[in-house]
């Protein structure tokens, strides 16, 4: 079994921040490990950030200096980044009332982890933050330009969600704007990421976009829309090219496949047209109800017959943990499904 995730910020880290800060360095590392063990990595970052607010000035804009300095100039790598998670954790909840301070501290603060997390209540906070942002879109950092197009996501994975760009995009589709054509596909691909999150909300939006920004940037455009094409939107199609003309699936499954194997999938599609296959399997969970995941197949050009494979693994993992039970496996060919079939997972035999 893995080692858990919060081992890897461990009392070791607590003891580094604190040589970092203007801080009693043996009274806040007592303090941080009060009540640390049971945390998950996460909430210890939080709970750090909190001691941290006890032990810094009392004063946000000098308290955020004092974090701000206290900043490395080497980025990690990894998960050596978590390092840094209890200062942007600090930087959300006790910056807010010193915004020039904290926005500097968060410029610096990307460079070296990420500041996508932080500078959100800075966003529904202050209206000036976007005016901030405009000027990062030239940054020679790409870090920094990417906290641009990243910070500003509607639906950013693990943050709050930012209702007035889901109610409105446009300021934040000015930004994109500006940064669709950068020369770093670390910044292009949150660029699309944003635009996929604009298209949950806004899909004929995004689709406007997506058409207008197409020509000679397909890739980023089949990233951004890639919800709408597993929802079969014929326009999302149309625009990368897609065939909307009928493709069938059909493939050969075993009745049964024992936990910590792997099954083999050989997929005959059957038509004409430009197709995108992917393959969709719908787990067990431990209640006995299902959850499906969506496998990336393969982008194909069918002339009568091709064939798709892709291998799924049902072997035990610390993030996906398999269940005994009946899974649906489908196609989803251009965003349209097909029934390929349902095996039986059975728990592993032990000699």
């Amino acid at each position: 079994m893995a080692e858990p995730l919060k081992n890897s910020f461990g009392p070791t880290v607590v003891d580094r921040i604190a040589q970092n800060l203007p801080v009693d360095r043996d009274a806040f590392v007592s303090d941080c490990l009060r009540g640390f063990e049971p945390l998950s990595l996460m909430d210890r970052a939080r709970h750090v950030a909190d001691v941290m607010h006890d032990h810094l000035d009392p004063d946000p804009a000098t308290a955020v200096t004092q974090v701000a300095r206290s900043l490395g100039t080497d980025r990690p790598h990894g998960m050596d980044g978590f390092f840094y998670n209890p200062h942007s954790f600090f930087i959300a909840r006790y910056g807010l009332p010193a915004f020039e301070e904290s926005m500097a501290a968060q410029y610096e603060l990307t460079k070296l982890f990420t500041a996508e997390f932080c500078i959100r209540p800075f966003i529904v906070e202050y209206p000036q933050t976007m005016d901030t942002l405009r000027t990062w879109t030239g940054d020679p950092d790409e870090h920094v330009r990417r906290l641009v197009s990243e910070g500003t996501r509607p639906r950013l994975p693990w943050a709050t969600r930012l209702p007035q760009f889901q109610r409105d995009p446009g300021p934040v589709l000015e930004l994109l704007d500006r940064l669709k054509d950068d020369g770093s596909e670390y910044v292009r691909r949150s660029v699309a990421n944003n635009l996929n999150d604009i298209a949950k909300d806004n899909p004929q939006v995004a689709l406007d976009v997506a058409g207008r920004w197409y020509e000679g940037r397909e890739r980023l455009v089949k990233h951004a829309l890639r919800t709408l094409l597993k929802a079969g939107d014929p326009q999302a199609l149309a625009i990368l090219g897609y065939s909307t003309s009928s493709v069938s699936a059909h493939a050969e499954l075993p009745h049964r496949i024992a936990i910590g194997s792997s099954l083999p999938l050989e997929v005959t599609l059957t038509g004409h047209g430009r197709v995108l296959a992917d393959i969709v399997v719908h787990f067990v969970k431990a209640n006995g109800s299902t959850s499906q995941k969506v496998f990336r197949g393969a982008e194909l050009d069918v002339h009568g017959r091709a064939t798709l494979r892709r291998t799924i693994s049902f072997r035990q993992h610390s993030t996906r943990r398999h269940y005994p039970g009946e899974h649906r496996i489908e196609a989803l060919i251009n965003g349209r499904r097909q029934e390929l079939g349902v095996i039986d997972v059975v728990a592993a035999t032990t000699d």
